[in-house]
């Protein structure tokens, strides 16, 4: 019996459907994201206009031309160019203000960072009460700055302070803190001190939490005790912290005006003036402004502190690149 030959078609293949995306559409999609980036960029950066170039951009303005009250009304200032700049280079004022505030940021960053780091070693071992000593320590920090200053000009009073009544207890005669040369400088970095120990303890004993207890326990195994841990371990690898920390006090105690001025003014006899305080000086502590003086010595301030800045980047790259 001859069957009817039948014809085996092909088995069907699966086709996948790619389909190729329109070239057209991709820009749109693309300046749509970048519309949202910038949408969320947009605050910070009118934040930094705003608050940061265009202070910069006028102090630079005041300090090139010569204002007055009337410039300021008139809006006439005279274009004077490097002039104010090469008055404060030299007047005699400027080199004793550089130096006081050379020893004035040198002393109360090493002290600062010193006490910080010994009390953040201290309270990284846990013991009971410690969260309520750290954050008494902390009292410094959030006070107002002019109450800080005023409780530290009445306690180094000369006839009322406590600071002398206590030292009288001990044989010590009177000592003229804040009006005398010799040791106004010395009343106004023991006061800067003062408020600067808890933003270091804050910051460095951050950066001793980061630090592994199993290397500690390490070393202990080794024999290493107390002290040497601290060189070997602690202190190697807190290096990144504390730059960061020693440079934030830096531009921090360069610009510090409140607390000196509250308690000598820059005084007696500008023992105690620095950079930031002569600045101050010449534009509100007189009757009459002089604003483009100030802002030179204010961009001077400001030169300093980006020479260091760069510094601590280059050092930074350093480390990185090593």
């Amino acid at each position: 019996m001859n069957l009817p030959l039948t014809r085996r078609s092909a088995p069907a293949t699966d086709t996948v459907a790619v389909t190729v995306p329109d070239p057209r559409r991709r820009p749109s999609r693309l300046q749509g994201s970048r519309w949202i980036a910038f949408g969320f960029a947009a605050p910070l950066i009118a934040y930094l206009l705003v608050f940061y170039a265009y202070p910069l951009v006028r102090s630079i303005d005041l300090s090139i031309h010569d204002y007055t009250i009337r410039a300021f009304v008139q809006g006439n200032a005279e274009f004077v160019g490097f002039d104010n700049y090469i008055a404060v280079f030299s007047d005699p004022l400027f080199g004793k203000a550089l130096a006081n505030t050379a020893v004035f940021v040198l002393v109360s960053l090493v002290f600062q960072y010193a006490i910080g780091l010994a009390l953040a070693v201290f309270f990284r071992s846990n013991f009971p009460l410690s969260g309520v000593l750290r954050a008494l320590f902390l009292v410094p920090w959030l006070l107002p700055l002019i109450v800080s200053g005023s409780v530290w000009a009445w306690m180094l009073n000369s006839d009322s302070g406590i600071v002398n009544a206590f030292l009288s207890a001990f044989g010590i005669g009177q000592i003229n803190w804040l009006t005398s040369p010799e040791t106004s400088m010395i009343a106004v970095i023991i006061a800067n001190i003062w408020l600067g120990i808890p933003f270091n303890l804050v910051i460095l004993y951050s950066g001793l939490q980061n630090i592994p207890a199993e290397v500690y326990e390490a070393a202990s195994l080794d024999g290493a005790g107390q002290w040497r841990q601290f060189w070997n371990i602690t202190f190697p690898l807190l290096r990144p912290v504390s730059a960061i920390t020693l440079l934030l006090g830096l531009v921090y105690t360069l610009k510090v005006v409140d607390i000196i001025w509250i308690m000598t003014a820059g005084g007696p006899a500008s023992s105690s003036t620095t950079l930031a305080i002569w600045s101050y000086r010449e534009a509100f502590g007189t009757g009459q402004p002089a604003m483009s003086p100030a802002a030179a010595v204010g961009n001077v301030l400001i030169i300093i502190a980006l020479i260091f800045g760069f510094l601590y980047l280059r050092m930074q790259r350093r480390q990185e690149n090593t």
